[in-house]
C-alpha cells in the first residue's frame, strides 16, 4: 500500500527540502506499485463491466461485495482473493461480482467511492477501485488528492477531470444511497462483507473466517455443483 500523496507546503529552506524528500519517496512508491497496477488491469482486460457488475450477466452465481475504499481489510481481500476469483471464476463465466461501495470511514472514503462510481458509466469501476486500493493511504489524511485521481484514471484509460466533474452527479449520489440501503437491509455491519447466491435469487450474507481464497471458495463451489 502507498502512503498518502498529500504534501504539506512549508515555508523556508527546511520546508522545501522536506517537500523534495517526500516527493522522492512518493515517486519510489509509485514505481514499486507499477507492476501490481499493470497486473491488475491486465487481469480485468476483456471481462465485461456493466455498471457495478464484473463478469457475464448470465453467470450462474453472483457475489455482492460491500467495501469501503479506505478499509485495509478490503484492500487485503482485493489483493489476496479477488485475483483468484477473477481468473478462475469470473473469466470462465461461473461468477459475477457486484460492488456495493460504502463510505462510513470518512471524507476520503466518499471522494474515492464517488470517483469509482463515476467510472462505472465507462465500464471501468473495477479498474478504478483497484487503483485506489493499490495506493490506499492512512485513514482520513486527505490521501485522495486530485493528482492521485489523475493517476488512477489514466491507468484505467479515463480522464481525471471528467471523473471529478461527474462525482456529484445525482445518479452517483443515488448509487451511494442505494448501496447503504442494501447494506442495512442485508445486516452488513463491517467491511468487507459479502452476499452470495445463485443469480436471480436472493443472496445470503456470508460469514468469512479468512480474507484469503479459502474463506470464500467453498461457498461458491457449493453453489456451482449440479
Amino acid at each position: 500500500m502507498s502512503r498518502s500523496r498529500v504534501l504539506v507546503v512549508l515555508i523556508g529552506a527546511a520546508g522545501l527540502a522536506a517537500a523534495l524528500v517526500a516527493a522522492s519517496q512518493l515517486g519510489a512508491l509509485d514505481r514499486e506499485a507499477a507492476p501490481a497496477v499493470q497486473a491488475t488491469h491486465s487481469s480485468l482486460a476483456g471481462i465485461p463491466q456493466r455498471g457495478l457488475a464484473l463478469g457475464a450477466s448470465g453467470a450462474p452465481v453472483t457475489l455482492v461485495e460491500y467495501a469501503d475504499l479506505q478499509c485495509p481489510y478490503c484492500a487485503e481481500w482485493s489483493a489476496r482473493t479477488l485475483p483468484v476469483l477473477v481468473s478462475d471464476y469470473v473469466r470462465t463465466g461461473k461468477l459475477r461480482i457486484v460492488f456495493r461501495g460504502l463510505a462510513f470511514i470518512g471524507p476520503d472514503s466518499d471522494t474515492a467511492l464517488r470517483t469509482a462510481l463515476a467510472a462505472s458509466s465507462d465500464g471501468r469501476l473495477w479498474d478504478v477501485v483497484a487503483g485506489f486500493y493499490l495506493r490506499q493511504g492512512a485513514e482520513n489524511t486527505g490521501w485522495v488528492t486530485d493528482d492521485l485521481v489523475d493517476d488512477v484514471a489514466a491507468e484505467a484509460g479515463l480522464d481525471g477531470d471528467r471523473l471529478r466533474d461527474a462525482r456529484d452527479e445525482p445518479w452517483v449520489t443515488a448509487e451511494l444511497r442505494d448501496a447503504q440501503a442494501a447494506a442495512d437491509a442485508a445486516g452488513v455491519r463491517a467491511t468487507p462483507s459479502f452476499q452470495l447466491g445463485r443469480t436471480g435469487e436472493p443472496p445470503e450474507l456470508l460469514q468469512l473466517r479468512s480474507l484469503g481464497p479459502e474463506g470464500i471458495l467453498p461457498a461458491i463451489d457449493a453453489l456451482l455443483r449440479p
